[in-house]
């Protein structure tokens, strides 16, 4: 891959929450859950490693349609909440921690977050959607750039590391089985499914609270078109080797992965990649690869066949015993 080439794919890759929203449509401070919920801090105090960020918390919502909605972007998190959403019907006592995605920009909030909350919660699980802090690596907000696309992204990865402990501290308050905790994410969130089902034994953080004595591995993963997985995104190249910060190793949960082929924003050498890891490691994991479905597609239905990879998760949930038949 040229350097400009490369240069190109980097700069719609950081752009592409931008994309999404398209033309502003609506600007508010910060966003907040549907009434009824209640984003609770994921950290007592100022949370650790904290980096400046170019200004206060806003959210976005766009015009462009994405399965007949606008969708809405968070930026500039620097405090991060965590937001339980329990289950519309029968609770089948598992969780799902939902990490969105937005290329470290930003936080597709609703499209890759609350929406992935309906449908878990439709299902009998609960899900916890994390709003983790961006900018963050390896995005850099000074020179809109990405020195080192392969960096650990260290703020993200310790929220995500701290939520997980969390539901774990409350499974018992929540009505939650502290062994099916799960995580799910996309794009630059599905990056940090990889970075926190490989990198969970690491203290990243000093202890905080009762909390961080208990175990930050989920028991199971969900990454829909993830990033940063693929050393050489070229199909054409030889170089299949995995991005050294998700050492997969055989205590790596069952992970269940989506990618379109004509995805040209991470492309699909990023699960292809990661799928080959998971299976040389003999870690259960399923790979679904679709011809047509692009980026950010998110999980609302239309009539393009990826858009309905829930039903076929839903089935991979029920065979390894997450959620009943």
């Amino acid at each position: 891959m040229s350097p400009g080439t490369r240069s190109w794919k980097l700069r719609a890759y950081v752009l592409c929450l931008l994309a999404l929203c398209g033309c502003m449509a609506g600007h508010a401070k910060v966003w907040q859950p549907s009434a009824g919920h209640t984003q609770i801090p994921v950290w007592p105090g100022t949370p650790p490693d904290a980096l400046p960020t170019p200004g206060p918390e806003y959210a976005l919502t766009g015009h462009k349609l994405i399965g007949g909605r606008p969708v809405t972007a968070a930026f500039n998190v620097s405090r991060p909440t965590m937001t339980v959403y329990t289950p519309s019907g029968k609770n089948t006592g598992a969780a799902v921690v939902v990490f969105p995605g937005g290329g470290f920009v930003g936080l597709a909030i609703d499209l890759e977050g609350t929406d992935a909350c309906n449908w878990l919660t439709s299902i009998g699980i609960t899900c916890v959607l994390l709003k983790y802090r961006v900018p963050s690596a390896p995005y850099d907000w000074h020179c809109k750039c990405r020195p080192n696309d392969f960096e650990l992204s260290l703020p993200s990865l310790q929220d995500a590391q701290r939520t997980i402990r969390l539901v774990r501290m409350n499974a018992a308050k929540w009505h939650i089985n502290a062994n099916k905790i799960g995580v799910l994410g996309f794009s630059a969130g599905g990056y940090l499914v990889a970075e926190v089902s490989t990198d969970f034994m690491r203290r990243l953080y000093t202890p905080v609270d009762a909390a961080d004595r208990g175990s930050a591995r989920p028991d199971f993963a969900v990454a829909i078109y993830p990033g940063h997985l693929a050393i050489n995104r070229d199909l054409a190249s030889d170089n299949d080797a995995l991005n050294p910060n998700v050492p997969i190793s055989r205590e790596t949960p069952p992970t269940f992965l989506v990618q379109a082929e004509d995805d040209y924003v991470d492309g699909v050498k990023q699960s292809l990649v990661y799928y080959m890891a998971l299976a040389k490691a003999r870690v259960p994991a399923e790979l679904h690869i679709y011809a047509r479905g692009g980026h950010a597609f998110g999980l609302r239905p239309t009539n393009s066949p990826i858009t309905h990879w829930p039903k076929v998760a839903d089935a991979w949930l029920r065979r390894i015993g997450i959620i009943g038949n």
